[in-house]
Protein backbone atom coordinates (compact mmCIF):
# COMPACT_ATOMS: atom_id res chain seq x y z
CA UNK A 1 0.00 0.00 0.00
CA UNK A 2 1.48 3.45 -1.17
CA UNK A 3 2.27 5.56 2.15
CA UNK A 4 0.74 8.71 3.12
CA UNK A 5 2.80 10.45 5.69
CA UNK A 6 -0.71 12.79 6.71
CA UNK A 7 -3.02 9.66 6.93
CA UNK A 8 -3.42 6.20 8.37
CA UNK A 9 -5.19 4.51 5.32
CA UNK A 10 -7.11 1.71 5.87
CA UNK A 11 -9.60 -0.42 3.10
CA UNK A 12 -12.38 -2.86 3.58
CA UNK A 13 -14.75 -2.26 0.72
CA UNK A 14 -14.86 -5.79 0.21
CA UNK A 15 -13.18 -8.82 -0.40
CA UNK A 16 -9.29 -9.28 -1.38
CA UNK A 17 -10.00 -8.23 -5.03
CA UNK A 18 -12.58 -5.51 -4.20
CA UNK A 19 -10.23 -3.52 -1.71
CA UNK A 20 -7.01 -4.11 -3.88
CA UNK A 21 -8.98 -2.21 -6.65
CA UNK A 22 -9.83 0.48 -4.41
CA UNK A 23 -6.05 0.79 -3.37
CA UNK A 24 -4.98 0.96 -6.74
CA UNK A 25 -7.40 3.59 -8.00
CA UNK A 26 -6.50 5.42 -4.24
CA UNK A 27 -2.32 5.75 -5.16
CA UNK A 28 -3.46 7.31 -8.18
CA UNK A 29 -3.95 10.22 -6.32
CA UNK A 30 -2.57 12.25 -4.05
CA UNK A 31 -5.00 12.16 -0.61
CA UNK A 32 -2.18 13.94 1.13
CA UNK A 33 -2.23 16.78 -0.82
CA UNK A 34 -5.83 17.37 -0.62
CA UNK A 35 -5.37 16.95 3.11
CA UNK A 36 -2.70 20.01 3.41
CA UNK A 37 -4.69 22.16 0.87
CA UNK A 38 -7.83 21.39 3.36
CA UNK A 39 -5.60 22.52 6.62
CA UNK A 40 -3.97 25.17 4.77
CA UNK A 41 -7.01 26.92 3.47
CA UNK A 42 -8.40 27.15 7.49
CA UNK A 43 -4.98 28.78 8.32
CA UNK A 44 -3.98 25.04 10.35
CA UNK A 45 -0.27 25.02 10.24
CA UNK A 46 0.27 22.43 12.96
CA UNK A 47 1.32 18.92 12.11
CA UNK A 48 -1.47 16.95 11.68
CA UNK A 49 -2.32 12.76 10.92
CA UNK A 50 -5.60 11.49 10.49
CA UNK A 51 -7.37 7.85 10.33
CA UNK A 52 -8.96 7.24 6.79
CA UNK A 53 -11.13 4.57 6.81
CA UNK A 54 -12.60 3.62 3.06
CA UNK A 55 -15.06 0.38 3.36
CA UNK A 56 -18.87 -0.54 2.52
CA UNK A 57 -22.14 0.74 2.93
CA UNK A 58 -23.06 -1.66 5.92
CA UNK A 59 -20.18 -0.49 7.70
CA UNK A 60 -21.01 2.89 7.36
CA UNK A 61 -24.88 2.17 8.17
CA UNK A 62 -23.58 0.44 11.38
CA UNK A 63 -21.33 3.58 12.37
CA UNK A 64 -23.82 5.92 11.77
CA UNK A 65 -26.66 3.99 13.72
CA UNK A 66 -24.05 3.56 16.42
CA UNK A 67 -23.27 7.20 16.67
CA UNK A 68 -25.41 9.53 15.02
CA UNK A 69 -28.77 7.28 15.42
CA UNK A 70 -29.25 6.85 12.23
CA UNK A 71 -30.36 3.42 10.23
CA UNK A 72 -28.78 4.14 6.78
CA UNK A 73 -25.40 3.97 5.44
CA UNK A 74 -23.99 8.07 4.02
CA UNK A 75 -21.05 9.37 2.19
CA UNK A 76 -19.02 10.34 4.78
CA UNK A 77 -18.48 10.29 8.77
CA UNK A 78 -16.29 12.45 10.71
CA UNK A 79 -14.91 11.59 14.03
CA UNK A 80 -13.02 14.79 15.94
CA UNK A 81 -10.32 13.69 18.67
CA UNK A 82 -10.22 17.88 19.34
CA UNK A 83 -12.53 19.07 22.35
CA UNK A 84 -12.97 22.10 20.58
CA UNK A 85 -12.43 23.62 17.07
CA UNK A 86 -8.96 24.17 16.08
CA UNK A 87 -10.13 26.90 13.64
CA UNK A 88 -11.16 30.85 13.77
CA UNK A 89 -14.36 30.70 12.14
CA UNK A 90 -18.11 32.39 13.03
CA UNK A 91 -19.45 30.31 15.61
CA UNK A 92 -22.02 29.39 13.16
CA UNK A 93 -19.70 27.71 11.01
CA UNK A 94 -18.43 25.21 13.72
CA UNK A 95 -19.85 22.26 16.00
CA UNK A 96 -19.57 23.59 19.95
CA UNK A 97 -17.25 22.66 21.85
CA UNK A 98 -17.40 19.32 23.90
CA UNK A 99 -19.68 20.15 26.96
CA UNK A 100 -18.15 18.43 30.03
CA UNK A 101 -19.92 16.23 31.36
CA UNK A 102 -19.06 16.58 34.80
CA UNK A 103 -16.28 13.73 35.49
CA UNK A 104 -12.62 15.29 36.82
CA UNK A 105 -10.74 14.14 33.99
CA UNK A 106 -8.08 16.48 32.99
CA UNK A 107 -7.53 17.72 29.75
CA UNK A 108 -5.10 15.61 27.63
CA UNK A 109 -1.71 17.91 26.91
CA UNK A 110 -0.05 17.10 23.50
CA UNK A 111 4.02 17.93 23.68
CA UNK A 112 4.70 21.03 21.91
CA UNK A 113 6.55 19.35 18.59
CA UNK A 114 3.99 16.60 18.69
CA UNK A 115 1.75 15.47 15.82
CA UNK A 116 -2.18 16.68 16.57
CA UNK A 117 -3.93 13.77 15.67
CA UNK A 118 -7.19 15.03 13.87
CA UNK A 119 -9.50 11.71 14.46
CA UNK A 120 -10.91 9.84 12.10
CA UNK A 121 -13.15 10.07 8.40
CA UNK A 122 -14.80 7.14 7.42
CA UNK A 123 -16.09 6.99 3.66
CA UNK A 124 -18.16 4.35 1.98
CA UNK A 125 -17.03 3.34 -1.69
CA UNK A 126 -20.15 2.31 -2.72
CA UNK A 127 -21.98 5.58 -2.18
CA UNK A 128 -18.70 7.42 -3.38
CA UNK A 129 -19.29 6.03 -6.71
CA UNK A 130 -22.94 6.42 -6.45
CA UNK A 131 -22.62 10.03 -5.61
CA UNK A 132 -19.87 10.25 -8.59
CA UNK A 133 -21.67 8.49 -11.32
CA UNK A 134 -25.28 11.18 -10.37
CA UNK A 135 -23.19 13.68 -10.23
CA UNK A 136 -21.17 12.92 -13.95
CA UNK A 137 -17.79 13.23 -12.53
CA UNK A 138 -14.76 10.97 -11.51
CA UNK A 139 -15.24 8.55 -8.38
CA UNK A 140 -11.36 9.89 -7.66
CA UNK A 141 -12.85 13.12 -7.49
CA UNK A 142 -16.08 12.20 -5.15
CA UNK A 143 -13.57 11.05 -3.13
CA UNK A 144 -10.93 13.99 -2.47
CA UNK A 145 -14.17 16.25 -2.53
CA UNK A 146 -15.53 13.94 0.64
CA UNK A 147 -11.85 13.76 2.22
CA UNK A 148 -11.67 17.90 2.34
CA UNK A 149 -15.61 17.81 3.48
CA UNK A 150 -14.28 15.11 6.72
CA UNK A 151 -11.03 17.21 7.22
CA UNK A 152 -12.86 20.04 7.55
CA UNK A 153 -15.34 18.59 10.32
CA UNK A 154 -12.22 17.39 12.12
CA UNK A 155 -10.96 21.03 12.81
CA UNK A 156 -14.10 22.49 13.71
CA UNK A 157 -16.53 22.82 11.12
CA UNK A 158 -19.56 21.92 11.16
CA UNK A 159 -22.87 21.58 8.04
CA UNK A 160 -25.67 21.80 10.36
CA UNK A 161 -26.72 25.26 9.35
CA UNK A 162 -26.63 27.23 6.65
CA UNK A 163 -23.68 29.08 6.86
CA UNK A 164 -21.64 26.49 7.95
CA UNK A 165 -23.01 24.08 5.14
CA UNK A 166 -21.92 26.79 2.47
CA UNK A 167 -18.79 27.95 4.28
CA UNK A 168 -17.95 23.99 4.17
CA UNK A 169 -18.77 23.70 0.33
CA UNK A 170 -16.55 27.27 -0.46
CA UNK A 171 -13.71 25.61 0.97
CA UNK A 172 -14.08 22.39 -0.56
CA UNK A 173 -14.78 23.69 -3.69
CA UNK A 174 -11.66 26.04 -3.30
CA UNK A 175 -9.26 23.14 -2.76
CA UNK A 176 -10.55 21.00 -5.24
CA UNK A 177 -9.70 24.08 -7.77
CA UNK A 178 -6.31 24.39 -6.44
CA UNK A 179 -5.27 20.59 -7.34
CA UNK A 180 -6.08 21.24 -10.98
Amino acid sequence: MQEHPLIELYITVGNDQQNMAVEQLLATIDLDKVVLRTLRAVNVTQKTMLTLLVTDDNGVRDMNLQFRSQNKPTDVLSFPLLDQPLVQAPAEHLWPPKSDDGKATPPFVSPPLAVTNLGDIVMSWPTVVKQATALGHDPRYELLYLLSHGVLHLVGYDDQTEAGYQAMVGIQRQVLASLE
